[in-house]
């Protein structure tokens, strides 16, 4: 008896720790009462944020220190930086005419517990606080409230700060175009096609300068979907302008700035930036690719910290960053920064990877976060994405698909070929997303590009996450049953996926049983597929089963990213590597010829020719 009541309490915390995980809980804007909040303003409680300027070096992020006070100071007051700096309701209208806005219409871009760096601001009610702001195209000011989160009441609110170039073009995000020979850049800026020309000026090392027109985007609050991405959660986006940058000869080094023509004559420049053109396909090259999921945005200052994404989130973009010279192209595959709504929060994050988005590009795809919301025609009717319902990731990074609503695509990458496929919409067979995969895995030649990964966010493969198990499925319900058999007959290389925040690969393996003994070192043909678990980048972690299953090869609790290495048409490395160190903790390799490729196994070739 007393055994059964163990068990029972292990399942019941796995299932409470697996609500926190898949939900990831609240988010912690969400957990302010935006709608009761107080006005009362106290002369004696201040905040001074200085700088009043920032970015003075051009810079699109910079730090502003507080100084604020308070007569009766309590452990639950807490700071909150809101932009624009007019943020009285006054400012934005109701979403119906027979709904009235609250005192205060927006939720802060970010916030911290006034007593965060000061342990004796119960007794003084005197504060210093350091944060750090990214440039988001309006002004800011910093608020001071008591009676925390629940029941907060505005007590002071500091001077204005503001970016010397607030509607600056920023955040450059490159990525694959539909041809191989094709870059696209990305940006953010202020300026609408009524105030300026956007374009990219380019060059090859040592060539001529070209200019490339961009086109632009933007979206409205009519264009989410829910709260609070249609209410508290709104902000304006800017223009999200993207140039494609067309004929470049393959593996040459490009460098390129973003400009905006105002119409007086004014130039408005970024920085100048480097990356190299992507190989021709078949190309025999080193290529190196890195692929992961589930990464979100983690705040240097540590405010608004949101289920411990910080360590893990900022560990892996720093790792990216230190080792970039050895990575030729990313591919975040799904679950991108977690803003569930709440719409500053894309600015931060493609402020966090401009390093590594700038210099080599940046592919994503679509994850529950960012397109789930009901009645929308996503496969799942779940509120993940905040009311975003896919518009935030449709405009803010461009991926190669015919129609960005759609997120399926494939891109080619020297010796690659990937298929990404959209979990947030039907795959099933006889879908319109299944003909696509199966046309992206067929039209590859495999002489050529012998490498096929097939990339996506929720596990359509296998994995002994402890929701999986529990559901018998050791997936996504119905994943594995119309897809594995493209995977065998076109001999899929690799699958991998995000979504469950762990590490796991598989052996080779098709219908649930391994085609290959090997763990290390592949040579000839793999009979299967390897799936491989990558969602570990930065969100809360997600715990397995107790019992590993036969096929699983490796395991690891931890935040991470993958690698994978092409050296040759033969031969290809990959590995696992800790966020918190950048070291391997998992590796194999693939060495064979093309003869193996064509060789038939079990379903992937006719069991009867004309010849035979």
């Amino acid at each position: 008896m007393r055994v059964l009541g163990l068990l029972l309490l292990a399942i019941l915390w796995v299932l409470v720790s697996l609500e926190g995980t898949v939900s990831h809980g609240d988010h912690p804007f969400s957990k302010i009462a935006i709608h009761r909040i107080l006005f009362v303003i106290n002369d004696l409680a201040y905040v001074k944020a200085s700088p009043p300027v920032l970015g003075l070096k051009g810079q699109s992020s910079d730090w502003v220190t507080l100084e604020y006070g308070i007569p009766n100071p309590s452990t639950d007051d807490w700071i909150g930086v809101f932009s624009p700096a007019n943020f009285s309701a006054s400012t934005c209208p109701p979403e119906t005419p027979r709904a009235f806005p609250p005192f205060l219409c927006t939720a802060p871009i970010k916030f911290q517990y006034a007593n965060y760096t000061n342990r004796k601001y119960k007794d003084t009610g005197k504060g210093l606080l350091k944060l750090q702001l990214v440039n988001q195209r309006s002004d800011f000011s910093v608020a001071l409230f008591s009676g925390g989160l629940l029941n907060p009441m505005l007590v002071a609110v500091s001077n204005t700060i503001a970016f010397a170039n607030p509607y600056a073009p920023v955040y450059p995000r490159l990525a694959q175009g539909k041809i191989w020979n094709e870059m696209t850049v990305t940006w953010t800026s202020g300026y609408g096609i009524n105030d300026a020309e956007p374009f990219v000026e380019w060059a090859s090392q040592g060539g001529r300068q070209r200019r490339s027109p961009a086109g632009t985007l933007t979206f409205d609050r009519n264009s989410m979907c829910g709260a609070p991405a249609r209410t508290v959660g709104w902000r304006d986006p800017g223009f999200i302008h993207t140039v494609f940058l067309k004929e470049l000869w393959p593996n040459s080094l490009y460098t390129y700035k973003l400009g905006h023509r105002l119409f007086n004559g004014t130039y408005i420049w970024s920085q100048t930036y480097k990356f190299r053109a992507s190989p021709y396909p078949g190309q025999n090259s080193v290529q190196r690719v890195v692929i992961f999921g589930d990464m979100g945005k983690g705040e240097a200052d540590g405010s608004n910290e949101y289920n411990n994404f910080q360590t893990g989130s900022l560990n892996t973009t720093r790792q990216l960053i230190q080792d970039l010279k050895n990575i030729d192209i990313v591919f975040h595959i799904g679950d991108i920064c977690y803003a569930n709504g709440y719409v500053s929060q894309w600015d931060q994050f493609t402020s966090q990877i401009e390093p590594i988005a700038s210099t080599v590009p940046y592919m994503i795809a679509s994850g529950n976060h960012e397109r789930d919301w009901p009645g929308t025609g996503s496969f799942y009717g779940k509120m993940d994405s905040g009311g975003e319902c896919g518009v935030l990731a449709e405009t803010m990074f461009y991926v190669p698909t015919e129609n960005r609503a759609k997120f399926w695509y494939s891109t080619d990458y020297g010796m690659f070929r990937f298929c990404i496929a959209d979990t947030e919409h039907d795959w099933r067979e006889g879908t319109e997303q299944y003909r696509f995969i199966e046309h992206c895995l067929a039209s590859v030649d495999r002489q050529k590009q012998p490498w096929l990964i097939f990339l996506a966010h929720r596990v359509l493969g296998y994995s002994s996450d402890a929701n999986y198990v529990l559901e018998g499925s050791c997936a996504e319900p119905m994943g594995r049953k119309s897809l594995q058999k493209l995977w065998q007959k076109y001999k899929v290389d690799i699958a991998m996926f995000g979504h469950v925040h762990n590490y796991e690969r598989t052996c080779p393996i098709y219908q649930n049983i391994c085609t290959n003994e090997e763990k290390q070192y592949y040579k000839g043909a793999l009979n299967g597929t390897i799936h491989v678990v990558a969602g570990g980048a930065g969100a809360t972690l997600s715990p397995y089963s107790s019992i590993q299953p036969k096929w699983s090869i490796f395991r690891d609790f931890d935040h991470g990213f993958t690698k994978l290495t092409a050296f040759d048409h033969s031969n290809l490395l990959f590995e696992y590597k800790k966020s918190s160190d950048g070291k391997v903790y998992d590796s194999f390799r693939i060495s064979r010829d093309y003869r193996d490729i064509l060789a038939c196994t079990v379903d992937s070739c006719p069991s009867m020719t004309l010849a035979s």
